[in-house]
């Protein structure tokens, strides 16, 4: 059961938004007796960003300078009173209305994402071929099917979110490190479809943060799934090495250093990869869970349809081990 949320807005120069969804958010929950509070972290704005989330009722930090996106959603975790924590831009994209939702899906997950999915989407035409390939690296790494790998508006457990600050980055690359992380480690991530609204005041991301996506992307894989990427690069050298050792026996009686050299790189490369995936293993990666393979929100324990009976007699036929257990 969700006791109340903390509702983290980071900020950088969004005085002409930051009022409105302030009490957006504030009003929503108020209007569905949710407990909560609306954080909102002025990250070095020159603005009056800070005033204006003031005025509408939230707590505001401030940090002296401009640290990052990550850095500030890092911040308002940490402060937060609530265990359930909800993310959103300060920006007006995200329409506050699937709080609710995203909330009463938690009690059955890990973590919701808010999947920019719905009929009203406006995502600038320029990203949308970079997050396709960004999105299939993503799927590729983590083995699994993720409709949103960036999103914005998700909610999770406090908790869960800070035993991974060490390798969250302080940029926009938190949320796409948290989804990964998360699906590498086997919690329980559900998504549910979201509108998206046309952004108020220019955007921060540049065209070129693409690549930087994909080095994140690369690196959670080195950091949980090292043999996502060791493999396939072992069986291009192996590939080559084959067929250029094969060319050489059709022309020549010798085998050619290239073709030794590019089996012989096959060879070390898995055995790296194996040595990688062998030390994250051990390690537990980040999440004792990990090693189990249990997903701790996944397994849901329906109800008995048998009537339940009172008495010792049925005590002792519900629950036997911990009634002979008491006798002995």
């Amino acid at each position: 059961m969700i006791e109340g949320v903390s509702v983290v807005i980071p900020a950088h120069n969004e005085e002409q938004s930051i009022q409105s969804v302030v009490t957006e958010v504030r009003q929503l929950l108020a209007q569905n007796n949710i407990c909560a509070e609306v954080i909102v972290i002025d990250d070095g704005s020159q603005d009056a960003t800070a005033s204006a989330a003031q005025s509408a009722g939230a707590r505001v930090l401030q940090h002296r300078s401009n640290r990052g996106y990550g850095a500030a959603l890092k911040a308002g975790i940490v402060a937060a009173t609530y265990d359930a924590i909800a993310i959103m831009d300060a920006d007006g994209t995200y329409p506050a209305r699937y709080l609710p939702q995203l909330l009463t899906e938690l009690e059955h997950a890990d973590m919701v994402v808010g999947a920019r999915l719905g009929k009203d989407v406006h995502i600038p035409l320029i990203r949308r071929p970079a997050k396709w390939v960004l999105k299939h690296l993503a799927n590729y790494v983590s083995n699994a099917r993720i409709p949103d790998l960036n999103s914005g508006l998700r909610v999770f457990r406090r908790e869960i979110a800070m035993q991974y600050f060490p390798i969250l980055p302080n940029y926009f690359s938190f949320t796409t490190t948290i989804t990964l992380a998360m699906l590498c480690d086997n919690y329980a991530v559900s998504y549910i479809p979201i509108d998206y609204r046309k952004r108020q005041g220019r955007s921060k991301i540049v065209p070129w943060d693409a690549g930087s996506f994909a080095i994140l992307i690369l690196r959670m894989a080195m950091l949980f799934r090292p043999l996502r990427v060791f493999l396939p690069l072992a069986l291009v050298c192996l590939c080559y090495g084959v067929i250029k050792m094969s060319f050489d026996l059709m022309h020549d009686p010798n085998i050619s250093a290239s073709a030794i050299l590019s089996m012989m790189s096959a060879l070390l490369i898995v055995l790296i990869g194996m040595l990688g995936d062998a030390i994250a293993t051990r390690l537990g990666r980040l999440n004792h869970q990990a090693i189990l393979g249990v997903r701790p929100n996944e397994a849901i324990e329906l109800p008995s349809s048998k009537p339940k009976s009172v008495g010792p007699i049925a005590q002792e036929s519900q629950d036997p081990v911990i009634y002979s257990l008491a006798k002995n």
